[in-house]
């Protein structure tokens, strides 16, 4: 889940979760790199012995403060550590109980909840969410009727791409309980089942149904039967406090060209999606226990292995495109969506894998089940290509693939990638027609504005400016500045938020206005900010 970057929510960013270019434009999207030709070398053991100069070339390249790096193999944690520090101008280190965000790596934990409550026969995985959550609608009674507890966890509802993340991200003022109520507004984006869209509002849900049928908030009982019982006593459920007086590292991006501190989320709404925090030490326990199916560090078994068949098994295929040339062996041959992970090919193995994104952090989680090794890189930095170089790099060192230096190649196509968005920025600015004007006076696009699933967004006038206010999000204030005919820009005054978008207003013959559509300026804006899925139109008239 995510948020802002390239590789945010995802969640992980959400995407995965705020979830590939920009994040979480997925965090998932992206995540699907991982496809080498292996060597007929001996597979390895132990850890490659440049490991540690190896992180530090990629922080450098990449510009991260801080990494945090387990590594697991065979029941054994062969490193759990940091690197770097916590926060830019703060020496205070990195080490392995320093928490990160983990944004949309905590979509595994929830449907790691969900097994445990059908191993209970509480839940059934193919059963509708209604016979749990009566209240619960989406737009279509028919998908409202079938859709099903698997179905929330494999992307596969008809919602388009991080459909309805304005209601989370940035931090709005709705519950948990409110956002759900407001997903019945969602116009799907296309057939029930038909194809992948990475969405982190059903989760949402997921957290509500646990709740249901346990009795348990989901952190309270993501903490009573999963932290607690792997002893990841270093973790947490939700963002820690203003101010992050705890061992917990700080957010960085970034930001016209220049790496800043980033406000950090700050919202509880988003848990179920994202909000896990925890550090390398901890996270190597979830990876033992992935792994051994179920069965802790300590040899207490949480869950069964069939429920890890469950988890493990790919549901809704995900798309696979030609990656850059220089990460032309990265091309999976099978890629698709699970409860909770996404499942490819990589070497001639399967791997079971997922990104997570959110302001200032990005992570992603890898596990060879064969070999039963895994890997997760935690980073205090919006760089996907900071993790994907490091998973690769190890990886490539356990299952005998010829090395290849992914820095340089990671590097390449980043740098490519900010030409084009930056060609595609100046090609915009160009194409505006600064000879026409807007059609009314300002205070004539003035008014109180409504959309369906999000709700109220003021227009007013200050000081001869019009801005805009989403009433539910306080951080989504700015100015709006004319760009051409009837459309503006407005330009947030969050300026680390990096997503200004166009406003269009369409107008009645009388002259008043009919509509208002918005569609982010930039293409390397996060697609949790869904702008072009509102239609606003004048509260008091409709």
């Amino acid at each position: 889940m995510a948020k802002n970057s390239t590789w945010k929510k995802g969640p992980g960013k959400m995407c995965c979760m705020r979830t590939c270019t920009p994040i979480l434009n997925a965090v998932l999207l992206f995540a699907s790199a991982l496809c080498a030709t292996p060597l007929a070398a001996q597979k390895q053991t132990g850890l490659p012995p440049d490991l540690d100069a190896y992180v530090a070339r990629v922080m450098k390249t990449f510009e991260v403060p801080g990494i945090g790096l387990a590594i697991v193999k065979d029941g054994k944690v062969l490193l759990a550590r940091g690197y770097g520090v916590r926060t830019m101008g703060d020496p205070t280190p990195v080490n392995a109980e320093t928490r990160f965000g983990i944004a949309s790596n905590t979509k595994a934990f929830t449907a790691t909840a969900l097994a445990l409550l059908v191993e209970e026969r509480k839940l059934e995985w193919d059963a509708p969410v209604i016979r749990y959550l009566p209240s619960f609608a989406l737009f279509d009674p028919y998908v409202t009727r079938e859709l099903t507890v698997r179905d929330l966890l494999v992307h596969r509802s008809g919602l388009g791409l991080g459909q309805g993340d304005l209601l989370i991200w940035p931090a709005s003022t709705y519950t948990r309980k409110e956002l759900v109520e407001r997903l019945r507004y969602l116009r799907p984006a296309r057939s029930f089942r038909y194809a992948y869209a990475y969405d982190n509002v059903l989760y949402l849900v997921a957290g509500e149904l646990i709740e249901a049928v346990s009795g348990k908030t989901w952190e309270d009982f993501i903490i009573s039967r999963v932290l607690q019982p792997l002893g990841m006593s270093h973790s947490a459920p939700k963002t820690p406090a203003a101010g992050r007086p705890e061992n917990v590292a700080g957010t960085h991006a970034v930001i016209d060209g220049k790496l800043v501190p980033v406000p950090p989320t700050t919202s509880d709404i988003d848990n179920p999606a994202g909000g896990i925090n925890s550090g390398s030490g901890d996270m190597a326990k979830w990876l033992i226990t992935q792994l051994d199916s179920g069965r802790t560090p300590g040899g207490t078994r949480l869950w069964s292995p069939a429920s890890t068949r469950e988890l493990w098994t790919g549901v809704t295929p995900m798309p696979i495109s030609n990656p850059p040339a220089e990460l032309a062996a990265t091309k999976p041959n099978f890629q698709l969506y699970t409860p909770g992970f996404i499942v490819k090919d990589y070497a001639g193995h399967k791997i079971v894998t997922h990104t997570g994104g959110l302001s200032g952090y990005v992570s992603e989680l890898t596990m060879v089940p064969d070999l039963r090794l895994g890997i997760m890189v935690l980073t205090n930095q919006e760089s996907g290509e900071a993790f994907q170089s490091i998973t690769l790099k190890v990886l490539d060192h356990f299952l005998g693939v010829k090395p290849y230096d992914w820095v340089t190649a990671y590097k390449t196509v980043a740098d490519r990638r900010s030409a084009v968005t930056a060609a595609a920025n100046r090609a915009t600015a160009a194409k505006r027609d600064s000879a026409s004007r807007p059609s009314l006076p300002l205070e004539k696009y003035a008014d109180l504005y409504t959309d369906a699933w999000y709700g109220d967004i003021a227009l007013t006038m200050q000081d001869g400016t019009l801005v805009m206010q989403f009433l539910r999000t306080p951080g989504l204030f700015g100015t709006l500045d004319h760009y051409q005919h009837d459309t503006f820009i407005v330009h947030w005054q969050d300026r680390t938020l990096r997503a200004d978008a166009f406003v269009t207003f369409a107008l009645n013959p009388d002259g008043s206005v009919d509509q208002v559509k918005m569609k982010a300026v930039s293409p390397d804006t996060d697609f949790s900010y869904d702008f072009h899925d509102l239609l606003l139109r004048p509260a008091l008239r409709h």
